[in-house]
């Protein structure tokens, strides 16, 4: 008896033994550095290392050590009590066997059904565990997927927010110094407008001056004496200039009020053909004279008539005059040195001196027009150059207020990315944590369901040994096959899976058979998820104007991919752009074709020019538009021309179609019109003779001769106008007269 307990407690300790080695090695698994292998050998257990566990527990377990380790787990009945006592042998000296369970026949089946019991509770086991691990590492993977996706979520926003911050950083740049460049070009055209209608003032000024001078002479109206009148030409003794004036007092003080340069010229320039052998005048003044038939006014006194007392007052001394009242005191002025050095000239025809008033109002007419068109453009150039620049400043700002957008949203996806990541890991720590937990319950479960059913089937082997009572020592448990899984419900996020296996050996006398069907959770790993992104942003602002920047443009990833879904791709883009040099020079187009002869005798020219096709960046350098690098003369037809005996000039015999004007106004003179006849008829001729092949039409053109025929054409009056009669000249001769 001493030897079989002995035999017991061996065996006991034995299967204690095995029990600890295999929880022990739970203690270095993790799932973060264990394989998979690992942890499926603890937790779904092989038939070979049940079968080995099995052996190695049988191997020392005696009867009595059964017994221990039935109580242990509190399944030592009444009935397995007696079921034990009979297999020790303590019954061995009975002649008759006990009835129900404590006969071998029922000892035998309590046993069986206590083994089934414990194989079944083992295959829950199998199934909890199996069940449990397949869970816990599908929640474990998606914890995985998610601290990923999170991740690349937070790396994509963090491109964002640097992208974000350096168009920021571009546009805190941009928009003050875009913004200083608008206020100098607002304060450059201010100051060229002010300047040019300052100028305009002073034009329209002038056209009113000369308005006024025009009726005071109008031939038509007499509103000048033309017998009074004299035109000087005087020369100052001290700057050498010579200028003229008039000597009517009216006629010279709207004369004195012109202003603007532009009007003594013309003054100048009209009136100097009227003195012979003048070469010009190199200043222009004029200055009211005092007419030489001026009636001077003479201040009188009146003598009054009184009594002449005897007693006459004391006389007494008058307060004589100041006679120190010479402005130039006492040297000669300006008029008398003028005066001193003028000499007359009789006083031209009415309507030449017209005429020249006409031309020199014309003339400022036309700087006035001149000046209202470059005020114009120059205000159209200035508000089209300030709507770009306000135009480039909104869209600065606009881009601004967008990248702070976005920085924001970007920093605050980054936040949260980066907290869902913390979040997950602290989720998966804990997983993890009770994976390892229960990995070691489901290890001691398994060594515990083992024992049991290695002391079960020891006291049944016990029994069975006993003889005698016709009883047949051979007994059959059942054995099934592995289970065979059917296809799974769902590719992913759980399905449901029915599992089904065969009977290998039917019992005879031994346990009954387990089931052979049970249903199993399947595919419990989550599902794939693609990524999904934006749409491309637009092209950021180049890096640089000049000499290669990077443009850049990117797209937000909606969804990250997780668990084997689809990538994203790229989410950045960047091209290169402004290659061009900071400083470069103009292009010029090749040459073009040298152009036709200038002459068709005596020598003539041809030439070629290049065109700028792009123009220069920088300081950059391009050449004139007359520089030799641009523009190319060539000699040509150098042959002398050989003019007909009698011919004055070469004959053309080409055909064509001429029409020549002929300009009337009185404003050529005599000597003009003269030489102007000459030219045309000497022009005409070249075009008669034998084989003459062109058509000729002259048209001869003026005006009107006096103010008033102007005004005719140019007032806003509704009247019908008589064009030969109010405004053509009668007779163009007697203008030169």
């Amino acid at each position: 008896m001493a030897l079989k307990v002995i035999g017991l407690v061996g065996a006991a300790l034995v299967c204690g033994t095995l029990a600890i080695n295999e929880v022990g090695q739970l203690d270095g698994l993790n799932v973060g550095t264990a394989d998979g292998k690992s942890m499926q050998e603890v937790f779904f257990r092989s038939e070979a290392v049940h079968a080995q566990s099995m052996t190695s527990i049988l191997t020392g377990m005696s009867p009595i050590k059964a017994m221990e380790v039935l109580q242990k787990n509190n399944l030592a009945t009444p009935a397995l009590m007696l079921a034990a006592d009979l297999a020790i042998g303590k019954h061995h000296s009975l002649r008759k066997q006990p009835k129900g369970y404590s006969g071998i026949d029922g000892a035998r089946k309590l046993l069986n059904d206590m083994i089934y019991e414990s194989m079944s509770k083992y295959d829950a086991e199998i199934a909890k565990c199996t069940e449990y691990y397949s869970k816990q590492c599908a929640a474990m993977e998606a914890c995985r997927g998610q601290i990923a996706a999170s991740n690349y979520v937070a790396a994509n926003s963090r491109m964002l927010i640097l992208d974000s911050q350096a168009t920021i950083n571009k546009c805190e740049v941009d928009i003050p110094t875009m913004k200083l460049e608008l206020k100098n070009h607002l304060l450059k055209c201010e100051h060229e407008l002010t300047k040019m209608n300052t100028r305009l003032k002073i034009v329209m000024g002038d056209i009113a001056v000369m308005t006024m001078i025009l009726e005071m002479t109008d031939c038509e109206k007499k509103l000048l004496q033309m017998e009074k009148f004299a035109l000087l030409h005087c020369t100052d003794p001290c700057t050498k200039k010579s200028f003229i004036e008039f000597n009517h007092d009216g006629l010279q003080k709207k004369v004195g009020r012109l202003q603007s340069s532009l009007s003594h010229d013309l003054m100048q320039s009209t009136f100097a053909d009227l003195f012979e052998g003048l070469e010009g005048l190199g200043s222009m003044e004029f200055v009211q004279l005092d007419s030489p038939n001026k009636t001077k006014f003479v201040q009188y006194h009146q003598i009054p008539n009184k009594t002449k007392f005897a007693n006459p007052p004391v006389p007494r001394t008058q307060v004589p005059s100041n006679p120190c009242n010479d402005p130039n005191m006492g040297a000669p002025s300006a008029a008398d040195k003028r005066a001193a050095k003028c000499t007359i000239k009789k006083s031209p025809q009415c309507y030449k001196l017209q005429e020249r008033f006409l031309l020199i109002q014309a003339g400022i007419e036309d700087e006035r027009d001149e000046l209202l068109e470059e005020i114009s453009l120059l205000e159209h150039f200035c508000e089209q150059t300030k709507k770009t620049i306000e135009t480039q400043i909104q869209n600065d700002e606009d881009m601004l207020s967008a990248a702070q957008t976005k920085l924001a949203a970007a920093t605050e996806k980054e936040a949260t990315a980066g907290e869902a990541a913390r979040q997950t890991g602290i989720e998966n720590a804990d997983l993890n944590r009770d994976l390892m937990k229960q990995m070691k319950t489901c290890s001691g479960n398994y060594i515990n369901f083992e024992t049991e059913m290695c002391a079960l089937k020891k006291i049944r082997g016990e029994l069975y040994k006993m003889k005698g009572g016709g009883h047949s020592a051979f007994f059959q448990d059942c054995e099934v096959a592995k289970w065979s899984p059917e296809e799974c419900t769902k590719k992913c996020a759980g399905g449901e899976q029915k599992l089904t296996r065969s009977v290998m050996t039917h019992p005879n006398g031994g346990t009954k058979c387990l089931p052979l069907a049970a249903m199993r959770s399947c595919n419990n790993h989550p599902c794939p998820v693609n990524c999904r992104v934006s749409a491309w942003s637009g092209w950021s602002k180049c890096s640089a104007e000049c000499g290669g920047g990077v443009q850049q443009r990117l797209r937000e990833v909606k969804v990250a991919m997780k668990y084997g879904g689809n990538p994203c791709g790229e989410t950045s883009e960047s091209k290169a752009c402004n290659a061009q040099a900071c400083e470069m020079d103009c292009d010029l187009s090749g040459w073009t074709k040298w152009s036709t002869c200038s002459k068709d005798c005596d020598g003539g020219t041809k030439k070629r020019s290049k065109f700028v096709k792009k123009q220069p960046l920088g300081d950059g350098k391009c050449a004139d538009e007359w520089s030799s690098k641009r523009l190319q003369y060539m000699q040509c037809n150098q042959k002398r021309c050989k003019l007909p005996v009698g011919d004055v000039v070469l004959k053309c015999n080409k055909t064509l179609d001429v029409v020549m004007l002929i300009d009337g106004s009185g404003s050529l003179g005599k000597k003009g019109w003269t030489a102007e006849i000459k030219a045309a008829r000497t022009f005409v001729d070249a075009f008669a003779g034998h084989g003459a092949k062109s058509n000729l039409a002259v048209i001869l053109y003026s005006g009107p001769r006096t103010w008033s025929g102007v005004f005719k054409c140019t007032s806003k009056s509704k009247k019908k106008v008589n064009m030969e009669k109010n405004l053509w000249h009668q007779d163009h001769h007697s203008l030169y007269e």
